[in-house]
């Protein structure tokens, strides 16, 4: 199943793709006097009330709706950082070698203010000084779990969508006079990945069982037409088991949780481009589909 969320009428509504055809699943549930479904998370552990939903034939063209992220009530959005290791050299970091004993680098983005739609732009402000992209697989959680083991970790996954972790490279590095203290490289990386819209989603979640191997996907983004980052999930150092195994190690993964599973090489910062407006980025991901992101003045 592929799920959407879109607008219409200006209501949000939550639907399954199926080809140019989207099941509108909030509409079915007002006919079946069911709850009103305005989430993907109130569907993940109940599928029965999925196919009831689908059967009663409520379809509308996804040309004549607006999609949104498929997801916006998302508790918590993790993102890996250095999860590809050429990904992880272009950076200007130590290669990582297969005999290291090393841990996921693990970090959240605020979801409610940097989620953007499939086609959603992201304007510039005053801060940006080098707005970066990085297409990343997308794990939706499904069910709660906490010290969840690799051997079952699959299990709690609902499905995968597309994620493009925008990224601020050169926060404040303007300032004129500053005196940079130890810890501040990283805290301005790490506010530089929480600007509004910095976290484009979609344009669906595709469920688990549609995906063979989450671990064998081809990833690329483009920009403006021109191939940037090319990829596949293979060269992952932490797979998405070991990654969830970590996490639930340390806090309780719920529901509707995001793991962005980190980007391949090819990022802007290591090839001297940044994102200006009227830039168009597109992600893809095999099995999953494309994401575009365009740049605005701000």
């Amino acid at each position: 199943m592929r799920f959407v969320r879109f607008f219409r009428d200006d209501e949000a509504h939550v639907g399954l793709a199926q080809d140019e055809s989207i099941f509108d699943l909030t509409a079915a549930s007002q006919n079946l006097a069911v709850d009103h479904i305005t989430s993907v998370r109130q569907l993940m552990t109940d599928p029965d009330l999925v196919k009831r939903l689908a059967t009663v034939g409520i379809r509308c063209r996804r040309d004549d709706v607006r999609l949104d992220a498929p997801i916006r009530d998302i508790p918590k959005l993790l993102a890996l950082a250095g999860n590809f290791r050429k990904h992880v050299v272009e950076s200007g970091f130590r290669s990582v070698e297969s005999q290291d004993i090393i841990t996921p680098q693990v970090f959240l983005k605020p979801p409610s203010t940097t989620i953007n739609s499939p086609g959603g732009p992201i304007a510039l402000c005053s801060a940006n000084r080098f707005l970066d992209w990085e297409v990343e697989l997308a794990v939706v959680i499904g069910r709660k779990g906490r010290d969840i083991r690799a051997t079952d970790a699959m299990s709690y996954v609902f499905g995968y969508s597309i994620i493009n972790d925008v990224s601020e490279r050169e926060l404040n590095g303007g300032m004129t006079g500053r005196t940079v203290r130890e810890f501040d490289p990283f805290f301005d990386w790490l506010l530089g990945k929480w600007f509004d819209g910095s976290a484009p989603l979609g344009p669906e979640i595709v469920t688990a069982d549609e995906i063979a191997d989450p671990h064998a996907l081809n990833l690329r983004l483009s920009l403006n037409g021109d191939i940037m980052q090319s990829g596949n999930t293979a060269q992952m150092i932490f797979d998405i088991p070991r990654t969830i195994e970590y996490i639930s190690s340390v806090l309780t993964l719920e529901p509707g949780d995001v793991i962005a599973m980190g980007t391949p090489e090819g990022v802007g910062k290591a090839r001297g481009i940044r994102l200006k407006p009227g830039d168009v980025m597109r992600a893809e991901i095999e099995g999953i589909g494309a994401l575009e992101t365009s740049i605005v003045a701000g």
